[in-house]
């Protein structure tokens, strides 16, 4: 008895080791730092290497559903929706992630990010930046239902 006990332990200890990312496959509403207002819908994708990307789902703003004309590479004039605008991204533990980039589609440019989940997984504090975290700039983004 005691040994089927030590090995559903150690089963159970295992399935929670590999439990998916608090959030994979989550969908969250972008605030624009700049106007307070809701921007776009995005959904959180964990990657076989366990890092997480992040997509556009929809465009929130009317008249922003065109193309990522000011992207360079692959993502030149690729359409905002299925855009992916996160990459990277690698939970630490205690609802922190770090290590991740960020696309800004108006910018065209890509951002180093860290975030941090607040408000009991209701909100996603997110800071981009280049080089040093000091040199950026934050949003929060908040759970879609």
């Amino acid at each position: 008895m005691k040994k089927i006990a030590l090995v559903l332990g150690l089963l159970g200890l295992t399935a929670l080791a590999n439990a998916a990312d608090p959030l994979n496959g989550t969908t969250w509403k972008t605030i624009d730092d700049k106007t307070n207002q809701p921007k776009a819908l995005v959904k959180f994708t964990e990657q076989k290497n366990g890092t997480l990307t992040a997509s556009i789902q929809a465009i929130l703003t009317p008249g922003e559903e065109n193309a990522c004309t000011k992207c360079e590479g692959p993502y030149h004039n690729k359409s905002l929706k299925g855009l992916r605008i996160v990459s990277g991204l690698k939970n630490n533990g205690d609802n922190s992630y770090e290590s991740g980039s960020i696309l800004d589609p108006q910018s065209g440019k890509t951002y180093k990010l860290k975030g941090q989940l607040a408000d009991g997984g209701k909100k996603l504090e997110l800071r981009g930046f280049i080089g040093v975290a000091a040199l950026g700039r934050n949003q929060t983004w908040i759970r879609a239902h």
